[in-house]
């Protein structure tokens, strides 16, 4: 009998101590959060020792180096930036500093090359990243915020802001380059009568861009 009791009351303090694990566990994901604030600067160090990048793919290895870039950048701003205060408008900022290291000639529209895929000769146009290679690091960057404990609703790198100046950015070169990024993707369905009569896929929005 006594044991019994004993057990009961055991069983009791059991019930009691749920509300308590209940807030360790919200200190446990707060604890998450601010030290997700505090990985680029502990991810450029350990990035130092080269042993673990040997059996990384191309694509992790870029990635590793794109994020450690994008930490320096953040700790090189004035005023320093917090990758928790990061935005969209911070990231496009991020990328036209790229500008500078970039090796793709952007003819403007006063160039007399300005849609000429192959200009003939050289011209003071500025050098640019090319879209594709932002729209790549961009890709990476993304994936890398989320592995690094970021949540993906608050994503700098999927902001519709980044977005919309990616396909400026493709547009306008394509245009001052003369090369349609549109056209390539337009050449399939000519082989496909199909996809005509199919309803669920629609023509690129081409329209707004002309």
């Amino acid at each position: 009998m006594e044991r019994y009791h004993h057990h009961h009351h055991h069983h009791s303090f059991s019930m009691d101590i749920i509300p308590q694990v209940q807030e360790v566990d919200s200190i446990i994901t707060t604890n998450l959060t601010t030290n997700m604030l505090t990985t680029p600067s502990s991810s450029s160090s350990s990035s130092s020792s080269p042993s673990p990048a040997t059996n990384l793919s191309r694509y992790e290895n870029q990635k590793r180096r794109d994020w450690n870039t994008f930490g320096q950048y953040l700790r090189n701003h004035r005023p320093p930036l917090t990758l928790s205060r990061c935005s969209g408008a911070h990231v496009l900022e991020f990328l036209r500093y790229l500008d500078q290291f970039g090796k793709t000639k952007v003819h403007t529209q006063l160039c007399p090359f300005f849609g000429h895929p192959n200009p003939p000769a050289l011209c003071p146009c500025p050098l640019r990243q090319a879209w594709g290679s932002l729209d790549a690091l961009i890709g990476r960057l993304r994936a890398a915020y989320e592995e690094n404990g970021g949540k993906p609703d608050t994503n700098p790198f999927g902001a519709r802001a980044v977005r919309l100046y990616l396909r400026e950015v493709r547009d306008s070169q394509a245009k001052a380059r003369g090369i349609s990024y549109e056209k390539k993707k337009r050449k399939r369905p000519p082989q496909l009568p199909l996809s005509e009569s199919s309803p669920p896929l629609p023509p690129p929005p081409a329209p707004p861009l002309c």
